[in-house]
């Protein structure tokens, strides 16, 4: 009965549950609650921290002494504006100035190509001399091909008859060997006479 007594009740463990639980979402809210200041420190890291608010002043004070100096010479950029440009003036109306960029693109490429054009137009003149170099260098190319293909074919005949002569040596030491055994005397032959060997072998 004691022990059965020492027991605690179904809704004090349903009580103490709800608490761990409560305890719980506290924690997690507190963790939520920490994980968004992070979170907005870290974007307004810019705003509030030493090292970029240094970069920014930097930033501010070269723009400040610029605009100083723009000040200063004030009276000048106005009547250096107020002059044309190439001493014309060139209205454009506001529905074309969205095509100004696409001209000023052309532009800039044509300023950075015009040295090769006017390089290629140099050498004009020079055309038929330079056609007449280059038919000249295409005859030498048509030469040392029609050279290289016969120094080909020769390398390949050559082949042929070393394989022939090679060929043939054990048939000639053979021969030779039969000669000796026989003692058969026969002035000495070159490998590569074909009549030779064909005469020897129908002997």
């Amino acid at each position: 009965m004691l022990n059965v007594s020492k027991k605690s009740a179904s809704c004090f463990v349903n009580f103490t549950r709800l608490h761990q639980i409560t305890n719980m979402q506290a924690e997690i809210y507190q963790k939520n609650l920490e994980f968004e200041l992070l979170k907005l420190e870290k974007d307004t890291a810019d705003v509030v921290h030493p090292f970029f608010l240094d970069q920014k002043c930097h930033i501010l004070q070269s723009m400040n002494n610029h605009l100083e100096a723009v000040l200063k010479e004030k009276r000048s950029l106005r009547q250096r504006l107020m002059k044309p440009m190439c001493q014309e003036n060139l209205p454009i109306e506001a529905d074309y100035h969205r095509y100004m960029l696409y001209l000023l693109e052309l532009a800039v490429t044509f300023i950075e190509r015009l040295e090769t054009h006017l390089e290629t137009i140099r050498n004009i003149p020079h055309l038929d001399e330079n056609l007449m170099n280059m038919s000249k260098a295409l005859a030498k190319m048509d030469i040392l091909v029609a050279e290289t293909e016969e120094l080909a074919e020769n390398i390949l005949k050559w082949r042929e008859q070393q394989n022939e002569v090679s060929s043939c040596i054990p048939k000639i030491l053979a021969e030779e060997n039969y000669l000796h055994k026989h003692d058969i005397i026969m002035p000495p032959l070159p490998f590569n006479s074909k009549v030779h060997i064909q005469t020897i072998n129908g002997k």
